[in-house]
């Protein structure tokens, strides 16, 4: 099992932190001495998530706040009051996402409820979040983005799905990839302006989460359970967690890379290489879609 390297005196953003990957980066860092605060839409779920966490970790310090990444009048709010803290921030983590959804929905300001939830809120927060993260020491962004990313695919001329048949699983390949790109863009803004940010992606794997059943769920008046198919292939939150601890706390973390089980579904982390789908994609061209979208800049 990773061991989370000394987090003290480190403020970090969590994204999706009462539950899956998110609830168990947020146990961890803070039994590693870090102070959470734990990004949530549902407050009742994160404190829920919360009294979990402090029953196990005693002394962990937890703030839970609210944020909809699926409206980016939510995601200005949030990130209004994290800069309006008197105190410094360290790491942004960008965990939250839904999954294939069976039908299409829209967020709140008329996206593809996966590439507006999943990456454009993702985005829009890192942008208004990067001022107060260059005050700190070693901060640090790090972006989930998912195996699916492989078979992604930028359309850069309909980013908001409007105009091309919804398809679950092809819509949130495009948003993972995005999330990839974010995070080797700026990688490479950060060296470009000098800055000590580094920008870090992961992948879990296929780790056994609600992700695999929320998404799906959506709409649907009766609730369909995972299937068990693929239990073989899978790993358990604790183990699918660590390429995301790794990017998060360790030194070796580098600027720009990807980390993920070493077979790709399960097992130990490693470094990775970009999968072609994202060395075939213009993030440069991407990220200033995003800006035009969200109205967000640098």
């Amino acid at each position: 099992m990773y061991e989370v390297p000394s987090q003290g005196g480190r403020r970090i953003v969590v994204t999706g932190a009462n539950s899956g990957l998110g609830k168990e980066a947020t146990k961890r860092l803070a039994a590693a001495g870090a102070e959470v605060i734990m990004a949530v839409r549902t407050p009742a779920k994160g404190e829920a998530a919360r009294a979990e966490i402090e029953a196990e970790v005693p002394g962990a310090r937890l703030d839970v706040r609210r944020i909809d990444l699926a409206d980016l009048a939510s995601v200005r709010e949030f990130a209004a009051g994290i800069v309006a803290d008197d105190r410094p921030l360290h790491t942004l983590v960008n965990n939250a996402g839904v999954m294939a959804p069976r039908q299409r929905f829209e967020t709140t300001d008329g996206f593809e409820l996966q590439f507006g939830s999943d990456y454009l809120g993702p985005f829009a927060l890192t942008e208004q979040l990067l001022p107060k993260l260059l005050t700190a020491d070693a901060p640090r962004v790090v972006t989930m983005s998912s195996t699916v990313a492989q078979i992604g695919h930028i359309h850069l001329d309909d980013l908001k799905g409007e105009h091309r048949r919804y398809r679950p699983f092809r819509e949130y390949g495009q948003a993972k990839l995005a999330n990839l790109l974010m995070a080797t863009r700026l990688a490479d803004i950060a060296r470009e302006r000098g800055w000590t940010l580094r920008s870090v992606a992961a992948h879990p794997g296929y780790t056994r989460t609600n992700l695999q059943t929320a998404g799906a769920n959506l709409g649907r008046e009766k609730h369909r359970p995972p299937s068990d198919r693929a239990l073989f292939y899978t790993q358990d939150v604790a183990h699918g967690t660590e390429p995301l601890l790794f990017a998060i706390a360790d030194p070796a973390a580098e600027n720009g890379a990807y980390y993920g089980p070493r077979n790709g579904m399960r097992g130990r982390t490693r470094k990775l290489g970009l999968p072609r789908s994202a060395r075939r994609s213009d993030g440069a061209a991407l990220w200033a879609a995003a800006e035009a979208l969200t109205g967000t800049t640098l």
